[in-house]
């Protein structure tokens, strides 16, 4: 590995954004990725492509100081297969558009007797969950042919993936493991009944 190359991409992303140099930003680029019809399209729109190029400069330079091995990348590919299984990434989405459940468990019974915030890692895993299906659906349609460095391609969505699916289990192992308190369920019994209050309330005007 060229250390000056990423000494020199470091450098680069270090420099604050109105003193950047972006067409020696593009030339790093093409020295990392030896694509010259990637380098030519962004110098004809040089203006345009600013966060483009800082992106994969970041992309290359993160993966090059973490000095990842092959092997080392491989056992993170591994490892997003088995996220991909457990979370059947590789499923299709549903015709409406509509995610399935997240997992077989689902909700909890006492769901809306929850805290708002707990209730929330319910909504967030959803969310996680989308991302994560975006993030694999991408890994799996990278084109790693013509790539010089087909494990720096790979490396930020295996990154990413690993770290969203972290956050999914430390979400469900909160939400799970929650144990209702007597002012948790008076504080809903009194939401209901305010909501209950307004609605009436409503109807007689």
């Amino acid at each position: 590995m060229d250390h000056k190359l990423t000494q020199q991409v470091g450098q680069w992303l270090n420099t604050p954004v109105a003193e950047r140099d972006y067409s020696a930003g593009a030339l790093l680029l093409l020295r990392l990725s030896g694509n010259q019809i990637m380098y030519r399209n962004i110098i004809a729109q040089l203006d345009r492509r600013h966060d483009f190029v800082e992106y994969q400069l970041r992309k290359y330079y993160d993966f090059r100081v973490q000095q990842l091995t092959h092997d080392q990348v491989e056992e993170m590919a591994q490892k997003v297969e088995a996220i991909a299984e457990e979370h059947s990434l590789n499923a299709e989405p549903s015709p409406s558009g509509d995610d399935a459940e997240p997992r077989s468990l689902g909700k909890r019974d006492d769901h809306d007797l929850l805290p708002d915030d707990i209730k929330a890692k319910y909504v967030e895993n959803l969310d996680l969950l989308r991302r994560m299906r975006e993030l694999h659906l991408k890994l799996r349609s990278l084109s790693l042919v013509n790539a010089p460095c087909p494990d720096s391609e790979r490396y930020p969505f295996l990154k990413e993936l690993i770290k969203l699916d972290k956050q999914l289990h430390k979400n469900w192992e909160e939400y799970d493991h929650y144990v209702l308190s007597s002012a948790d369920t008076q504080a809903t019994q009194k939401a209901a009944k305010k909501s209950t209050v307004k609605k009436k309330a409503c109807t007689s005007q």
